[in-house]
């Protein structure tokens, strides 16, 4: 497509226009620096409008790094020996989470992997009583990313103070699904956005870059996330991991990932978008904040023991991923935090265009 076509997409995604599936590939194709100039500038152009400079931040609590699953990518596979395996006390983890609460953070992150020991109970008792105990300890709004749950848990997770739920497809790309997450059921965790919206739950779906999909299928899952009605949205270069079927996959450019925060920013334009700080570290966040993203994710306290997910130990025990770090490189960022009430009330209006 020839570089006035993409500047004439852009240019009608400014005046509100929604962008196709195909205007999707094709801003996911360039890679022209000026047209590249033009998509970030467009991103950030967009992200001013819906929410100035203001930026959120999200503790993360890894409770649990055991795993039922066997997935392609994931360091913390059930059959990776060399994977760093804990497994958080309860009273760890409302201290973790009242850490992040005293800090400042917008949200708490409560993830795990598919642990064998929580997914064996039917009724999730044990699940459903720490989102509880947690959310009667802070008054910040709780995330849960536990992995695929039965459709009956969803009530009781939001009735004991779950605010979102978060559930990454890495692709929607079927055929990729198989070969990435092996033994599993892409209805099933396809459905789990659904279940959580209906439960009245916030909902975050999420894509990996750089696994073996093709631009369409980017642009097919960006595309998706807009039918899915979720509320946050994603996307994370993949990192290949040690002692995994895709360690010798190379990594993906950096520039892959950035352009397709961009263009979500551009078709998703009042959705939050998180820059993570799980792949790079600390230095990958400007980059980010400029292709769209003001969500600034994976902040995790030092020396508490606690991994990232594809990074394990990158800027985390030397206070690189900690609030009060992050905090104070926003003016040289460009960016503010946003207020607590700010938060509270972005959220309660996306409840409202979900109603």
């Amino acid at each position: 497509m020839e570089n006035t076509d993409v500047d004439a997409i852009i240019q009608r995604s400014l005046e509100g226009a929604p962008i196709s599936s195909e205007e999707a590939e094709a801003l996911l194709s360039m890679r022209e620096p000026r047209s590249l100039d033009r998509l970030f500038g467009a991103a950030r152009e967009v992200k001013q409008r819906n929410f100035g400079n203001k930026v959120f931040f999200y503790g993360f609590v890894y409770f649990s790094t055991h795993c039922r699953n066997n997935c392609s990518f994931c360091f913390y596979r059930r059959s990776n020996a060399s994977s760093v395996r804990y497994r958080k006390s309860e009273d760890e983890i409302l201290s973790l989470s009242t850490s992040l609460a005293d800090s400042g953070v917008h949200a708490i992150d409560l993830t795990m992997g598919e642990d064998p020991i929580v997914h064996k109970d039917d009724h999730y008792r044990c699940l459903i009583d720490l989102v509880q105990k947690v959310n009667d300890a802070v008054d910040s709004p709780l995330m849960l990313s536990p992995g695929a749950l039965p459709h009956e848990v969803f009530g009781d997770l939001r009735e004991a103070g779950a605010d979102w739920f978060a559930c990454y497809q890495e692709t929607h790309n079927r055929e990729l699904f198989c070969r990435l997450r092996p033994e599993q059921s892409y209805d099933m965790r396809l459905f789990q956005k659904k279940w959580a919206r209906e439960a009245g739950m916030l909902t975050e779906e999420g894509i990996m870059v750089g696994v073996g999909e093709s631009v369409a299928d980017r642009a097919h899952s960006i595309m998706t996330m807009k039918r899915l009605g979720v509320d946050q949205i994603r996307a994370m270069s993949f990192v290949p991991q040690q002692n995994t079927p895709m360690e010798k996959h190379g990594p993906s450019p950096f520039l892959d990932e950035l352009v397709t925060l961009a263009v979500m920013r551009l078709v998703h334009p009042t959705k939050l978008i998180p820059a993570s700080l799980d792949i790079e570290g600390i230095g990958g966040l400007a980059p980010r904040l400029d292709a769209g993203a003001n969500v600034i994710t994976s902040i995790i306290p030092p020396l508490k023991g606690l991994a990232g997910v594809a990074q394990h130990e990158l800027n985390i025990d030397d206070g690189g991923r900690s609030m009060e770090n992050v905090e104070c490189l926003l003016d040289e960022l460009g960016a503010r935090k946003a207020s607590l009430s700010d938060y509270s009330d972005l959220l309660r209006r996306c409840r409202a265009a979900g109603a």
